[in-house]
């Protein structure tokens, strides 16, 4: 039984990309920023795996020996966003990327959308989704029009106050849009962002929801599921892939959810398996939110996690870590930030070595597909013989 246990740390950057100026990301650097300016940030177990030995990395002590395959992956798609550094690395590249909406959206779409759903719109722009609630939510309140924002990202946010429209009437909101946010008006995710409390003090829930588009061909996840291959996502895992190639599910409210069900599904997975994890926290609380603190505590909690994680890896298993892209906390901006991440392979079988600089993050992908159901991905350079 050979098992892979693929854990997305969210926005885990290393260092920015050679386009990063494309991007308005010149000296992001989220893991350095996070190591180097929180009061704490001790990362033990990363490090006895390798983590100060990857490329770019000269803010950790190098010495010890590695302890699993180690290198540092860049991306080949245009963007910087969630949906775009998943499918990367489960073999899709966007040449070309979403569409963005700096000044907020057309009149036109708002328009068809306020009549689909019989509520007027307000907000319509750029900005954080705690000071938009904080701004509109008011006003949210006493009319009990919908707020919607967008960011950097190609996203559609809607919030609304949890007893203002029920969480279940928000989602059909949010599906609704999401049918009419196609040709010219595509965006990339939808997402329901619910929150609850009183003037000054709302707070956003648990109970967020991303409706994304579907990916345009075959993932890693579908060829592994057509190989008989058990895929489980943790997390947004689902929702970015649209549920295309995976079999077993769930949603979690935070990190320590996240790897509660990862253990879970550890303990239920007794065939060749995939289970594929997103842990949000460090991106969603903390990056978006210029928390260098927040970002540190997180980083050390999943640190701790980590040999409950080992323990229950059988002889064939591997754990895979990586990240999707950057968000770093001390930029100017509360964006995404294009930025290499890194990667780490650990298991019995596989050999302690630093593999440089992969040029796309895909390799992993058809690396984990070439080890659980012997088959060559269509992008992507799979590294199993060098690690095995």
């Amino acid at each position: 039984m050979k098992r892979v246990i693929w854990i997305v740390l969210d926005s885990v950057g290393i260092g920015e990309m050679e386009d990063a100026a494309e991007y308005g990301d010149e000296g992001s650097n989220t893991l350095k920023h996070v190591v180097t300016h929180s009061s704490s940030c001790r990362l033990h177990n990363l490090q006895a795996l390798g983590l100060a030995h990857i490329d770019g990395i000269d803010y950790f002590d190098k010495k010890g020996d590695l302890g699993a395959a180690v290198m540092r992956a860049g991306f080949l798609s245009k963007g910087k966003d969630t949906i775009t550094g998943h499918w990367e690395m489960a073999g899709i590249v966007l040449h070309e990327p979403f569409q963005t909406y700096p000044n907020g959206f057309d009149r036109e779409i708002i328009e068809k959308i306020e009549s689909k759903i019989g509520q007027k719109i307000i907000g319509n722009k750029v900005a954080s989704g705690t000071e938009i609630i904080s701004e509109l939510g008011q006003e949210h309140l006493h009319t009990g029009n919908i707020i919607v924002y967008t960011s950097a990202d190609s996203v559609f946010q809607i919030a609304a106050h949890e007893e203002v429209v029920p969480v279940c009437e928000l989602y059909r909101i949010c599906e609704t849009a999401r049918a009419l946010l196609v040709g010219k008006h595509l965006v990339s995710r939808v997402i329901a962002r619910p929150f609850i409390g009183e003037v000054d003090s709302f707070v956003r829930t648990a109970n967020r929801k991303d409706y994304a588009v579907a990916p345009p061909q075959k993932s890693v996840l579908d060829r592994l599921t057509q190989r008989g291959v058990q895929v489980y996502g943790v997390g947004k895992i689902e929702d970015i892939f649209s549920g295309q190639g995976i079999l077993h599910s769930v949603h979690t409210k935070d990190n320590q959810q996240g790897i509660a069900h990862i253990l879970q599904y550890m303990d239920e997975a007794k065939d060749d398996a995939l289970i594929y994890a997103n842990l949000v926290d460090f991106d969603m609380k903390f990056g978006h939110r210029n928390d260098v603190e927040g970002y540190a505590k997180a980083l050390e909690e999943f640190d701790l996690a980590l040999p409950d994680i080992i323990k229950k890896l059988g002889d064939e298993d591997w754990l895979v870590l990586c990240a999707d892209h950057g968000c770093d906390p001390l930029s100017n901006s509360t964006d995404h930030s294009r930025e290499y991440v890194p990667v780490i392979v650990y298991g019995k079988g596989v050999r302690n070595v630093n593999l440089g600089t992969r040029q796309s993050i895909a390799d992993v992908g058809a690396t984990i597909l070439d080890y659980l159901a012997g088959e060559k991905a269509p992008v992507g350079e799979s590294f199993l013989k060098q690690i095995t």
